[in-house]
């Protein structure tokens, strides 16, 4: 027998439930990382447009972002139940009905539009279109398909930054090309590491991924690749005027690391704790290559 009081705390606790399982459809530590980002863009944009426009042009992208990481996990909800690291959420786990997370998605995705296009400009909002669509259409079921689906979706995971910067400017400019660039060639040694780690899993799930289409070799030597290029496009901001001398140090210096780490893991006996530690650098050096970034922006502006 149940009391008023039991009955209103089940109640509360479901509630409470429901909204943790709302927040996890959006994905909420890939969602801050795009609101840094940004952040960081608009911040760095030769044109200001004040705090309103910067918090409108915040508020829209994670609202695009989250809803494309909902209907993400709507359309992998049966892939996500064969994964270790991925059966317990919402929709795999069954604490919530697809077409909850379908229409979360949705809803989240269409109101973004018009406040990205009012509260910045057309070129952000198309942009931000752009990159929902081709995340949740390209890239999605691409995964199981190809190993060629991290570049693709590489590019709706760079358009943050750029689209700080175009709700700036109000144009694309070279500068937010380098921007786009940077988290562009990022993603790809820092996915591929977690592909290494997490190779059997993905197989077992179904997604292709290079160590397991290619082998551990060609991947580890695509991961240097990349490294190189991405510590090269970081430096592009000297000299298109975004960033001082200064960033070219501390920038270089973090870009050394990175690739330095990235390149040890050539060695034949290199293998997944390695890609473990490359794959927490990473995620440091995106973090203070952008607060280098911003820094340096600020100096510069003083």
């Amino acid at each position: 027998m149940t009391t008023p009081l039991v009955d209103a705390y089940e109640q509360k606790r479901v509630a409470t439930v429901a909204l943790s399982d709302l927040v996890a459809l959006a994905k909420p530590r890939i969602t801050l990382l795009v609101v840094i980002t940004t952040a960081g863009g608009y911040w760095l944009a030769p044109i200001g447009r004040g705090p309103l426009v910067a918090t409108l042009t915040i508020l829209g992208t994670t609202l695009i972002v989250a809803g494309a990481n909902a209907l993400n996990m709507y359309i992998e909800r049966d892939i996500d139940a064969r994964m270790e690291r991925t059966k317990d959420r919402p929709l795999p786990a069954g604490r919530m009905a697809p077409r909850v997370a379908l229409w979360f998605g949705v809803v989240l995705s269409v109101a973004a539009v018009p406040i990205l296009a009012l509260g910045a400009n057309a070129t952000t909002a198309l942009l931000a279109v752009l990159a929902n669509l081709s995340y949740v259409f390209a890239y999605t079921p691409l995964k199981q398909r190809s190993h060629w689906a991290l570049i693709v979706g590489a590019v709706p995971g760079a358009m943050p930054p750029l689209l700080g910067w175009t709700a700036a400017t109000g144009t694309i400019g070279a500068g937010g090309l380098v921007l786009f660039g940077i988290l562009f060639l990022w993603q790809v040694p820092h996915f591929l590491a977690i592909s290494i780690f997490r190779r059997e899993e993905y197989a077992k799930a179904g997604l292709k991924v290079m160590p397991n289409t290619h082998g551990l070799r060609a991947t580890k030597h695509s991961i240097a690749r990349y490294l190189f290029a991405l510590v090269a496009v970081s430096l592009l901001l000297v000299p298109l005027g975004v960033e001082r001398a200064g960033y070219t140090v501390m920038a270089g210096t973090l870009g050394a690391i990175f690739l330095g780490w990235g390149c040890w893991g050539l060695r034949e006996d290199a293998g997944a704790r390695w890609a473990r530690s490359l794959f927490g650098i990473s995620i440091l050096y995106l973090t203070l290559l952008f607060c280098v970034l911003m820094i340096e922006a600020g100096r510069s502006a003083v």
